[in-house]
């Protein structure tokens, strides 16, 4: 994309409208809608399950482009690493694998899920804390996002918004919003892209008590380009009859730098003096990129016969595939070789039937079929299915008291069956409000741990399959207290989350190799370490949140949360010379024990312009890694205006701002376990129009 398109685009532009605050309005955002935690719509003060929703009008304010951002900057229970693998997200202590990821209720499975959904038309984002297997299934057991996209109000909806910041950063956001009698069309498109970018362009190396350092090539944050497209139809044919079609398609490629180098060391040591010397060689860094690509379709139904019934079937298909893009070389031309590619398929249908006046009960089946084929992971072809029944009911026991419980069965054919019940009680008097609630999850093995070997020639280790992994399970325990009225939401959260047969790598003893002529076999063939995925870690995490938010006088809204976790992770690891296992105790990995986020906007009218200012700041102690230790900690600081010009049939948005606004960067060397890959402070122009 040349200077001439990225000027036409960023003159192009994007606008989002911006209301005066009144009481009403103050009332929606303190008191939004919320349908995550029990799969029935509740205001989200008056949920019998303790929920996290972020406005539209706070994702506005932030001036996010993406996931990522609007989860970090918006909610102080979630941490985000980013590195060259991509990003990764810990939710109250624990990562990502055990978060359920969904848009508008549908899982999105795969890699890169952060990245498929287009922030510029969602109308909330909903956050679950905790287990929530019985309405979700596999992996709910850290906690549930899901994103509600908005649909078209009026007949032609078009909105553009452009965002361009230092190191290449480009955002391009096009959406077309289409509403004519029974039927409603919604599009977007998402173009980003970034420069390659590094803070400190040296790897350490020490020889003896000296450290050497050397130029290296590799990038702290690789550069990209990355293509979204989504679409959405709706049909309402009377009041009975409704249904609905979604398509997307993903397109993502890394642009690393072709001619990097790093070094390697090798010491010798000198047999008579017993002195070592060291030597170097400088490797190309690089000789691919990464190819990301995938395309999701389905549909569904709805059907509601009487008002006491609603009926809905959901069928959906999620197809993921990742592929090394090999440079041309002096050998061969470039070409591409599949890494990895998985198919998710899901079909659902269920009930939400009121029973009585005071009785709601959501019932329905689910069937869940995952396939897997990979090449760095020498599998040719695997697939595995679920069969699941979940039902949930929600009673009013009192005026003041209501209770929900639930179980789900699932039936798989590698781990087996199991069952995962919930049970909560909601209690409110006046702007009081206070809530109990245990929960059961589960993670079934994904088909790579269940099947993957690979060989690391470097280290000499091989690691085999192992077809009869359990699944993983836990128990997670939440009280919540919460006060509110029109102006003001303040809510404080405890939890325990008890997390039981975790899949990790276990070394196998000499005896276990010697009993199997198949191990026995890799051994002879040189390999030192032999090991496979077993049910062998569990964790505790306990945490205790605090969420507040004040609507004030003269247009300025103030919020921030706050969240301390203590986790416990526990494995075991082989002594090779004793060939016994001893237990080994450490923090989660990923995990970070305070964390607190801070937002402040103020908005104010003159005529037909309205300004809004927003500063957001994100705080967080120091992060554990167990491969690399400790990455401090950090704050990062933002701030964004937006300038909203009113006109006859459209809305123009100017907008600038400061991202990381003092300028805090990690020089650690390269390979380190950086706190973040900020590049430092950034200023950026975005324009927007919506018509």
């Amino acid at each position: 994309m040349n200077n001439k398109t990225l000027l036409f685009m960023f003159l192009m532009g994007t606008a989002m409208t911006a209301t005066a605050q009144t009481e009403t309005i103050a009332v929606k955002e303190l008191n939004p809608v919320a349908v995550t935690g029990t799969g029935t719509f509740h205001r989200a003060n008056n949920s019998p399950v303790p929920m996290k929703v972020i406005t539209a009008k706070e994702l506005h304010d932030a001036h996010v482009t993406n996931l990522e951002e609007a989860l970090t900057r918006l909610s102080s229970n979630i941490t985000t690493t980013t590195n060259g693998m991509g990003t990764f997200l810990s939710f109250n202590g624990v990562s990502d694998g055990y978060i359920v990821i969904l848009e508008n209720g549908k899982r999105v499975s795969g890699d890169d899920r952060w990245n498929r959904i287009n922030v510029s038309n969602i109308k909330r984002i909903e956050i679950l804390s905790g287990a929530a297997s019985v309405l979700y299934g596999s992996d709910a057991i850290a906690g549930v996002v899901n994103v509600i996209t908005a649909n078209p109000e009026k007949n032609v909806e078009a909105l553009s918004k452009t965002k361009v910041m230092s190191k290449g950063r480009f955002d391009q956001i096009i959406n077309v919003g289409v509403k004519s009698g029974q039927f409603s069309s919604q599009t977007d498109y998402h173009y980003s892209k970034a420069d390659n970018w590094q803070v400190n362009h040296y790897q350490a190396f020490e020889e003896g008590d000296e450290t050497v350092l050397k130029l290296t090539g590799r990038p702290m944050s690789q550069g990209y380009g990355s293509h979204n497209v989504g679409e959405r139809m709706e049909w309402t044919f009377d009041d009975k009859w409704s249904a609905y079609l979604k398509l997307n398609y993903y397109d993502h490629r890394t642009n690393r730098p072709q001619d990097a180098s790093y070094f390697t060391q090798k010491s010798t040591t000198n047999s008579s003096t017993g002195e070592k010397s060291y030597s170097y060689t400088e490797k190309k860094a690089y000789t691919y990129d990464m190819h990301h690509k995938s395309y999701t379709y389905g549909g569904g139904a709805r059907f509601v016969p009487n008002k006491n019934v609603h009926l809905y079937l959901d069928a959906y298909s999620d197809n993921y595939v990742s592929k090394y893009d090999y440079w041309q070389t002096a050998k061969e031309e470039s070409y591409e070789e599949t890494r990895k590619r998985t198919h998710y398929t899901n079909e659902t249908l269920k009930g939400i039937f009121r029973l009585s006046p005071i009785m709601k009960l959501s019932a329905g089946v689910e069937f869940v079929q995952e396939t897997l084929s990979s090449n760095s992971d020498q599998i040719d072809f695997e697939t595995t299915n679920s069969y699941n029944f979940f039902a949930q009911d929600e009673v009013e026991i009192t005026s003041y008291l209501s209770g929900v419980a639930g179980l789900r069965y699932t039936e798989n054919e590698h781990f087996g069956s199991n069952f995962s019940p919930n049970a909560s009680l909601f209690f409110h008097l006046d702007g009081f409000r206070s809530r109990v609630s245990y929960a059961s999850g589960y993670r079934t093995p994904t088909l790579s741990q269940l099947y993957a070997t690979d060989q690391a020639k470097t280290t000499s280790r091989y690691t085999i399959n192992n077809p009869v992994l359990k699944a993983e399970k836990n128990h997670f325990w939440n009280a919540n207290l919460e006060y509110s009225n029109h102006w003001m939401s303040v809510s404080v959260n405890g939890f325990i989350n008890k997390i039981r047969d975790m899949i990790n790598y276990r070394t196998l003893t000499k005896d276990e190799i010697a009993n199997s002529a198949e191990l026995t076999a890799i051994a002879d063939e040189g390999w030192t370490t032999i090991r496979r995925r077993d049910n062998i870690d569990k964790a505790t995490v306990k945490g205790a949140s605090m969420n507040m938010k004040f609507i004030l006088p003269y247009g300025f809204t103030v919020g921030g949360g706050y969240i301390f976790t203590d986790s416990n992770a526990e494995t075991v690891t082989l002594n090779k010379r004793s060939q016994e296992y001893e237990k080994m105790e450490s923090p989660v990995d990923k995990s970070v024990r305070h964390t607190a986020t801070f937002n402040a906007t103020w908005d104010k009218d003159w005529g037909n312009y309205h300004l809004n200012v927003c500063l957001n700041g994100h705080v967080q102690s120091k992060r554990y890694s167990s491969t690399y230790g400790y990455a401090s900690g950090y704050g990062m600081w933002n701030l964004a205006t937006h300038h909203i010009i009113t006109l006859r049939n459209c809305v123009i948005e100017p907008g600038i701002g400061v991202e990381n606004i003092f300028n805090k960067r990690d020089n650690s060397y390269w390979n380190s376990n950086f706190s973040t890959i900020s590049p430092g402070r950034s200023f950026y122009v975005s324009m927007s129009v919506r018509i």
